[in-house]
């Protein structure tokens, strides 16, 4: 196989800082050197690679676009971004592990926590220390996470939770839980901590997609919790659905890591297989099917990058980073659908990487706001009128 290359058609790496060019480069190698090595291994048997999490936080990803004073790179979003992408193209676990991290724990602490608690976990969770989940979704509520049945009542000084959440990425291995409840007030946000009585983390087993990803159920049963584990900044639903903007912004750009993954493979591979005399990729058949997943894929990266611009311009929208989680996950996708079949029966094997980025990429579509949803969420921005409803 070809080294890897990343499909640049319309030049985009020219635009790119020498910053961003070398985050990008750092994360590639690191990824290609250290992490593809291992993941076949650890996505048969179902495991996440605990053992690089000290290396990962070596690479300064955790939080990379948070203030240097918290013990964060610091990175403009653009270059958050491109990590996200090359990290991706290792695995969708490893950009999830990462994007829970950062955008789901440590951003919600940046951006509602006291000065208390920024104090005390931002630089634990930076340097992996510590490790951090996000509990918003519930066993009956994933669209519509205003109708949750977490509540969280006072009692005295303290707070007392009750509820369970699914399908929560990091939540077995994790040192604190950021979990959303319902109170009188409205819902809040809460740090509480794995080690407290009525806390438990049970893992969710026999997935097929994700499997190098830890995949957890949170149960609160009678969890009490100081006021001082609130998060004070945080009120109503704007507060969990801020946080979720964060990560779909990484994984619009995440998905097309995983995208010219399988674009890579499947070229490298077609110009090597022989097929009646001649090499796969000089069919026209083979040629098209390139020439449409260059186009999407290009198309893909200029809307990534023009979202971290606006991103860092303090521009965004949930709107445009609705379409952009929207179209590059379906790019990811239909890409590696297209490249699996190319490759015949070696695709279902994992010693290449494309059906293993396919599986993956089923599990990114439907989580973080399903394909209907952000359909449906662009929808409004253009008619006015809501449709979910």
């Amino acid at each position: 196989m070809e080294p890897y290359r990343s499909l640049d058609f319309f030049g985009l790496e020219e635009r790119l800082s020498e910053e961003h060019l070398m985050v990008r480069d750092t994360v590639r190698t690191w990824v290609s050197e250290r992490f593809l090595p291992v993941i076949a291994d650890h996505f048969e048997a179902g495991t996440f690679p605990m053992e690089l999490i000290s290396e990962v936080a070596q690479l300064g990803v955790f939080g990379a676009n948070l203030p240097e004073e918290y013990g964060c790179a610091g990175f403009d979003n653009v270059a958050y971004g491109l990590i996200c992408q090359e990290l991706e193209r290792g695995d969708s676990g490893l950009r999830s592990f990462v994007s829970v991290q950062g955008s789901l724990v440590m951003w919600p602490i940046f951006a509602y926590g006291s000065e208390e608690q920024k104090q005390r976990w931002l630089p634990a969770l930076a340097s992996g220390e510590k490790i951090g989940c996000f509990g918003l979704t519930e066993p009956d509520f994933g669209s519509n996470p205003g109708g949750m049945l977490t509540t969280a009542r006072r009692d005295g000084s303290d707070w007392v939770i009750d509820g369970r959440k699914m399908w929560i990425t990091n939540g077995t291995i994790s040192d604190v839980a950021i979990v959303w409840a319902r109170t009188e007030e409205g819902i809040r946000g809460f740090l509480v901590e794995s080690g407290l009585p009525g806390f438990s983390a049970p893992e969710q087993k026999k997935k097929w997609s994700l499997r190098a990803s830890t995949t957890s159920e949170l149960v609160l049963d009678g969890v009490r919790v100081p006021d001082s584990a609130r998060l004070p900044g945080a009120e109503g639903l704007k507060g969990p659905l801020s946080c979720l903007s964060q990560a779909r912004y990484g994984i619009a750009w995440g998905a097309l890591g995983a995208a010219t993954a399988c674009f890579h493979e499947g070229l490298s591979y077609s110009k090597q297989r022989i097929i009646f005399d001649k090499p796969l990729a000089g069919f026209q058949l083979a040629q098209k099917k390139f020439a449409d997943m260059a186009t999407r894929i290009t198309c893909g990266q200029m809307l990534a990058y023009e979202l971290g611009r606006l991103k860092d311009a303090g521009k965004v929208t949930s709107y445009q980073i609705s379409m952009a989680k929207r179209n590059n996950v379906e790019v990811g996708l239909e890409t590696a659908r297209v490249v699996r079949d190319m490759l015949g029966a070696n695709g279902i094997s994992l010693e290449y990487q494309t059906g293993r980025h396919m599986l993956n990429l089923e599990s990114v579509s439907t989580y973080e706001g399903t394909h209907d949803i952000h359909t449906l969420a662009i929808g409004e921005a253009l008619t006015g009128i809501q449709a979910y409803r």
